[in-house]
């Protein structure tokens, strides 16, 4: 157990952002919100899923919808709350601690705020070891996990429970609402007991990220390599550089969708590198060949200060260098990548590894 306070989001955020791959919302809309529950609340307890009783009520919470309505409309908190409320109700059971959807961006930090709120210790681990585009994009669901019933709010105080037969089809469902609540919506979901959190859960992500960020921010302020500091806290590898040449993105279907094109400098120039997202980097390929493709993670950072930079973020210009980072081992399973490789997605390719022995395993 450990706490944290208003003074460690920053390295939180910024970490988050990182394993974010791209996308979870945007990471210092996040922060600030969480620094400004903290600071109201004072510190939040942090607990490992091993300290956790295995009867406990363990609800994920977070946001999802586009990440691009987010810079357009900035969230409260009221949406939150409501969501988690709405879910306890009609559980008829009170949650007793909350975790993280997934560890990427606004997603990481929203928990925060609701632990501060409601007093409710934070489970440090997350259903991802990422940030994915759907509701049924983790590991729970491959230990056969409900992700229902859920709760969607939006900041007016309207609610939605939904529930189904699958997670796939809760995914579809919860979707559709979230489009009429402006493509933007809090959500609770996945109630889980402690037992099956110590069993499906990607533990420790909130410390990882913790620990990514504050390698960054370290390396800011002794003038050393940043990108390599990082990699240093994540594994993975440095597979791009260059100058952003070329930025297509539209909102669909809930999602931001696009893709972006690098022209290469440095030891990359003469190539090009084109990243395809949807809310997150799925697919990046090197002068046409993949080298890096969910469920791995493709993070875009500034080339000269290593911070991380979002889908809906980037820009024609941006100098930017491109990391590699291996995803959870748990992922690479046939069920993990039907569920999450790149095929999913509609890309004809298959999954290809990163190659550099720095394979996460929980």
């Amino acid at each position: 157990m450990r706490t944290i306070d208003h003074g460690q989001v920053r390295a939180l955020g910024l970490g988050a952002a990182l394993l974010g791959s791209g996308g979870g919302g945007d990471p210092y809309l996040g922060e600030l919100m969480a620094r400004r529950a903290l600071a109201d609340s004072g510190p939040i307890v942090v607990v490992e899923p091993e300290e956790v009783v295995d009867d406990a009520l363990v609800v994920m919470t977070g946001m999802m919808g586009a990440p691009t309505v987010l810079v357009e409309r900035p969230p409260g908190v009221l949406g939150q709350l409501q969501a988690l409320r709405a879910l306890s109700g009609h559980l008829g059971e009170e949650a007793t601690h909350v975790t993280c959807v997934e560890i990427g961006g606004m997603n990481s930090t929203l928990p925060l705020i609701a632990a501060a709120r409601t007093g409710l210790p934070l489970v440090d681990a997350d259903g991802m070891g990422r940030a994915f585009p759907e509701l049924q994009m983790v590991v729970p669901t491959l230990h056969g996990i409900s992700a229902g019933p859920m709760a969607i709010a939006d900041d007016k105080g309207n609610t939605v429970i939904v529930d189904a037969d699958d997670n796939r089809q809760i995914e579809e469902e919860a979707r559709s609402v979230c489009i009429g609540m402006g493509a933007s919506a809090f959500i609770a979901l996945y109630p889980m007991t402690g037992a099956q959190v110590k069993q499906s859960m990607i533990p420790g992500t909130l410390s990882m990220a913790q620990a990514a960020g504050e390698a960054l921010l370290a390396a800011k302020a002794s003038g050393v390599d940043p990108i390599e500091a990082v990699l240093g806290q994540v594994g993975g590898r440095h597979v791009f550089a260059g100058k952003v040449v070329s930025v297509s993105r539209k909102t669909e279907a809930g999602f931001a969708k696009g893709e972006f094109i690098i022209e290469g400098s440095g030891g990359y120039f003469g190539s090009e590198m084109a990243i395809a997202f949807q809310n997150e980097n799925l697919v990046a390929r090197h002068d046409g060949r993949v080298v890096v493709s969910v469920p791995d993670l493709i993070s875009v950072v500034d080339e000269e200060t290593g911070r991380p930079i979002t889908t809906e973020e980037i820009r024609y210009g941006y100098r930017v260098a491109v990391l590699g980072i291996p995803c959870d081992q748990r992922w690479l399973s046939p069920a993990g990548l039907e569920l999450v490789g790149p095929r999913y997605f509609g890309y004809e390719t298959e999954y290809e590894p990163i190659d550099n022995g720095s394979r996460r395993e929980r």
